[in-house]
């Protein structure tokens, strides 16, 4: 009985975690390309400071806006003073080698606002006859010590694998409320690419079919992305879907405008077509009587999106095919197990993926 209560009381207070999603992903990595690749220095405040100025530093829009009061960022600067230890700063590396913050922005930011005039010093305890110093008032010798003491920067290296990447990412990810992975890849690899699809959730035509019409944790972005990942890069798929979507995001960020504008028109094009012929029971699963059952699938999503983009059917085109005879062929397609399965179980599968496209698209080729 005894032993029976202390397990329970264990259980409750150390639960067994089951193994997630993430871990998974993380296993179906080659062994090889699991290392993390990273680089450590000690960089100096002046020299932090100086990149940050360059834009050398970039701070992500997942990362939280600068929430340090005046008093918590004066303290860091009497640490500097004291040579009181500051925690680690850690980057990831860009394409263009510039260091994207992952874990630190508080910290950088309190130093750039001191260095750059931007607030005087207020609640410091060993060094109280510095309150009410700026940084321009502060003795040259105090200001030369504060620029030449150094803090610890691990480097997350670009040739790291994006999604050993991402799982660091999240294990560094310690805010009240846990990011997304979407929400990371926007951050970690914001560029073009993640900018247009910004631009994309906004489209009237895509919040009614979609539902979603204020894209508060990006779920409406990585659909979009989704989108352009399938369309243009579905040959190299692989599961996990997320790790896919980590290196289409990586290999894509800074595309030219030209091939954007190309891909954008694409996206639009394709949405307007399922508008069209779908309506109210796009994406989702369509009955005899033409209504629909159950919300937004992301499998019937990617079959209808990329299968209007690919097809070659000129009626189809030209929105001259009959709209109830495009939605009673889509019905009867749904009573395929093949397609049926791969839009409702295992839909990350690369078979899964590649069968719901390729059967949508010919359909759609013979309307």
């Amino acid at each position: 009985m005894m032993t029976t209560s202390i397990q329970a009381l264990a259980d409750k207070l150390f639960p067994v975690m089951q193994a997630q999603e993430d871990d998974a992903e993380v296993r179906n990595i080659p062994p090889e390309q699991r290392r993390l690749h990273t680089e450590t220095a000690d960089l100096t405040v002046g020299s932090l400071h100086q990149l940050m100025g360059t834009g050398k530093i970039e701070v992500p829009e997942f990362q939280r806006g600068y929430v340090w009061t005046r008093t918590q960022a004066s303290r860091l600067i009497e640490s500097l003073i004291i040579q009181c230890p500051i925690p680690v700063v850690y980057f990831s590396q860009s394409p263009t080698n510039n260091l994207i913050v992952i874990d630190g922005n508080q910290r950088l930011m309190s130093i750039k606002l001191f260095l750059n005039d931007a607030f005087d010093l207020q609640g410091l305890t060993t060094y109280p006859e510095l309150n009410g110093y700026t940084w321009a008032q502060l003795d040259p010798r105090f200001r030369d010590h504060i620029n030449n003491r150094t803090i610890r920067c691990i480097t997350i290296l670009k040739d790291t694998h994006p999604q050993i990447k991402f799982d660091v990412f999240e294990r560094l990810n310690t805010g009240s409320v846990k990011l997304n992975g979407q929400e990371l890849r926007h951050g970690v690899n914001h560029g073009s690419l993640m900018k247009r699809v910004d631009h994309l959730v906004k489209n009237d035509t895509w919040k009614k079919l979609s539902g979603i019409k204020s894209d508060k944790r990006m779920k409406g972005a990585e659909l979009i992305l989704r989108y352009f990942a399938f369309r243009h890069a579905r040959d190299s798929y692989s599961k996990p879907l997320s790790g896919f979507l980590d290196t289409f995001t990586t290999s894509h960020r800074n595309i030219p405008d030209s091939k954007l504008d190309a891909w954008t028109h694409d996206f639009i094009e394709s949405l307007e077509l399922v508008n069209y012929y779908f309506g109210r029971n796009a994406f989702k699963i369509i009955k005899e009587d033409l209504t629909t059952a159950g919300n937004f699938n992301s499998a019937i999503y990617d079959a209808q999106m990329i299968g209007m983009a690919e097809t070659t059917s000129h009626g189809i085109k030209s929105l001259r095919a009959d709209r109830t005879q495009v939605q009673r062929a889509f019905v009867d397609l749904m009573s395929d197990r093949i397609f049926a399965t791969s839009v409702q179980r295992a839909t990350s599968d690369e078979t899964s993926v590649q069968t719901r496209i390729s059967r949508a698209t010919e359909l759609f080729n013979r309307l």
